[in-house]
């Protein structure tokens, strides 16, 4: 019996892709990617099966700072002019229970290739009015930005650094079944 594939596109409008980063070592700034796509399929609504590859354009980071959305824009950071994006495709996902998953990938930033392991809460399958049938999916995880090749940091005369090698990601992502 031949398991037919079931395509989810992402829906935009209600998406987003969110990361934090701790300041001074005693606040988190906040910033997005705007513009991202995410391509998901399975079997069915067998999420194991799932193939999920994720796209991002490097240069749409907003972090409502002009001069710092432009320095993690430059080389220091991201370098979109040499890496126009950053990408993550899924190698395995795990249920751990209940709507709970552990997604695992290989993660591309500034050319560099690193596995992520990513935690995934399956939000529900339900059709909206105009009956499409919606997927939904909240992710978080941490990466240690230093094993991308993100480097730059300064240190603060009372001690520590200005900027976190720690970021946290959190991604809310709805899809819409298309085949």
């Amino acid at each position: 019996m031949e398991n037919k594939r079931t395509v989810w596109a992402m829906d935009p409008t209600h998406s987003e892709l969110l990361f934090k980063v701790k300041h001074l070592m005693i606040t988190n700034v906040k910033g997005e990617f705007r513009k991202f796509n995410a391509e998901l399929s399975s079997i069915g609504t067998d999420f194991t099966t799932a193939s999920i590859k994720l796209t991002i354009d490097a240069a749409s980071i907003f972090t409502n700072e002009d001069n710092r959305d432009g320095h993690l824009k430059g080389g220091d950071f991201f370098d979109v002019e040499n890496h126009k994006e950053i990408v993550f495709v899924g190698t395995s996902i795990t249920k751990v229970d209940g709507d709970n998953y552990k997604l695992t990938g290989t993660l591309t930033i500034k050319g560099v290739s690193k596995d992520a392991h990513l935690n995934v809460e399956f939000g529900g399958i339900s059709k909206d009015p105009w009956g499409n049938e919606k997927a939904g999916f909240s992710v978080n995880g941490t990466i240690n930005r230093k094993d991308w090749g993100l480097t730059w940091n300064a240190p603060l005369e009372t001690g520590g650094v200005l900027v976190s090698e720690e970021v946290k990601i959190s991604a809310e992502l709805q899809f819409v079944k298309t085949a």
